[in-house]
């Protein structure tokens, strides 16, 4: 395979010359308040390096904390071990989203972070955005929200794995992808699963035999179409009546 450039203008996702200001998801990574000048100091801050392959760990548990990173395409999943060794996987981060905040409060990472597919990161060093956050006060604004947010859907996970059916479950994952697609000026209805039907179930307390189980029952039911990871959501107004039950 040649090196041959492309001749067209498009960027590729991973590539590491994408800067804060020409990247297409800083509306969603930054605060909307950042002046050009500002984003030109955090953009001289941030580090790029190859992107990630899948399997590839972007940090493991008990790593000495020094950065949180942006995931800049691809997705990412973070897992934890249990006592007995078994792997919990405690999240699926997409881009725009920031991940690494595990390791602040006792300076080592509590989770591991790897690659589900083809992902480029933006590494941002927590000692030198500690410092930006004190000269630009939308910054530190910003981080305090994306805190909230992970305290927020950490909260929501506790309370659906404690009370919901498995439906319910997979409806609610299927919802969040969604909403986060929108969220970035995708499509909220077709989208692409990054993670495997034993990653969700890992992640949602359920076997690989409910998970497509349930994918199968609600293609029946109108609900979805689904093609191995290529999903389709018919009916939006029956997957949020779904995600919200308590069976």
């Amino acid at each position: 395979m040649t090196s041959t450039p492309a001749k067209n203008n498009a960027t590729c996702p991973h590539d590491k010359r994408v800067s804060c200001g020409n990247c297409r998801l800083n509306t969603i990574c930054l605060p909307i308040t950042f002046h050009v000048d500002d984003i030109d100091r955090l953009n001289d801050i941030i580090q790029r390096g190859r992107p990630l392959q899948k399997g590839e760990y972007l940090y493991r548990a008990n790593d000495t904390f020094q950065s949180v990173f942006a995931i800049r395409s691809g997705a990412v999943k973070a897992l934890t071990l249990s006592d007995s060794g078994s792997e919990q996987i405690t999240g699926f981060y997409l881009p725009g989203e920031v991940v690494g905040m595990d390791g602040i409060a006792d300076n080592r990472y509590t989770n591991s972070v790897i690659a589900l597919e083809t992902s480029s990161v933006c590494e941002i060093p927590f000692s030198r955005m500690e410092d930006l956050s004190l000269q630009i006060p939308s910054l530190q604004r910003h981080f305090f929200q994306l805190l909230s947010r992970e305290i927020t859907q950490d909260q929501h996970i506790i309370a659906l794995l404690s009370k919901s059916s498995a439906e319910t479950r997979i409806a609610a994952l299927l919802l969040s992808i969604s909403s986060r697609n929108s969220r970035r000026q995708l499509s909220a209805t077709q989208f692409h699963l990054p993670m495997s039907r034993t990653d969700m179930g890992n992640f949602l307390g359920l076997t690989i035999e409910t998970v497509s189980r349930i994918f199968s029952r609600l293609q029946k039911q109108g609900v979805l179409a689904v093609d191995k990871k290529e999903i389709t959501i018919l009916d939006l107004p029956a997957l949020t009546t779904l995600s919200t039950e308590n069976h």
